[in-house]
């Protein structure tokens, strides 16, 4: 198992304060950047006790999972949208500067869709992978929109999650080149529900970007 590196910190965004948790190889450069988001009831402190940070390292990946405005330790900072209407794309573009990510992949559960789904539409240069985990505004953007997004995505969803979870598939499911994942038996957060399965997928789906 390789040595990993586990370090926290703050990032300024549009004037507002950050915290972030990263994990990375200790003794090579990293494979490949990944931006971890979370939902409303959680924060980066999901990631690091789910171990998805520490797996995402261990397989030679920089993790990066930072605490949303509003919540988590980012609990001060003002959010620059209200909750459930897409926040300008500039917002997430304005993190991966701060956290130097260069192209990266970006895994966004429920509540971080509103961030990650105008970043996906205008910065898709930006954007190595996304793998949206029922997230939450896919209803604010019409079929078309999807319909001219090459990035490679990976779909995730549980099949007892029936209202964000189809929601989200079925607007998803109009990106041209996407992948599903359905997670027999788990809920909403389906990372929580079958984190074995989640790791292996999620490892899986990275593994053939390369």
């Amino acid at each position: 198992m390789a040595a990993t590196q586990l370090t926290e910190g703050t990032i300024v965004v549009g004037g507002q304060t950050l915290f972030y948790r990263q994990a990375q190889p200790a003794q090579q450069a990293p494979r490949l950047s990944v931006l971890l988001l979370h939902g409303i009831r959680f924060s980066s402190e999901t990631w690091l006790n789910l171990q998805t940070l520490s797996k995402l390292a261990e397989a030679g990946y920089r993790a990066v999972a930072i605490d949303l405005p509003g919540l988590g330790r980012s609990k001060e900072a003002v959010a620059p949208a209200p909750i459930g209407e897409p926040a300008p794309s500039t917002f997430v573009k304005s993190v991966f500067e701060a956290l130097q990510l260069g192209p990266a992949v970006v895994i966004s559960p429920s509540l971080s869709g509103m961030y990650s789904l105008p970043f996906l539409f205008q910065h898709q240069d930006l954007l190595k992978a996304y793998v949206p985990v029922a997230p939450i505004c896919t209803d604010k953007f019409p079929a078309t929109q999807y319909a001219g997004v090459q990035t490679p995505t990976l779909i995730v969803y549980g099949d007892q999650d029936v209202q964000m979870g189809e929601v989200s598939l079925n607007n998803l499911k109009n990106l041209p080149n996407h992948k599903v994942m359905l997670m027999k038996g788990a809920g909403h957060a389906c990372y929580l529900d079958k984190p074995d399965e989640w790791h292996l997928g999620l490892l899986d789906f990275l593994k053939h970007l390369e």
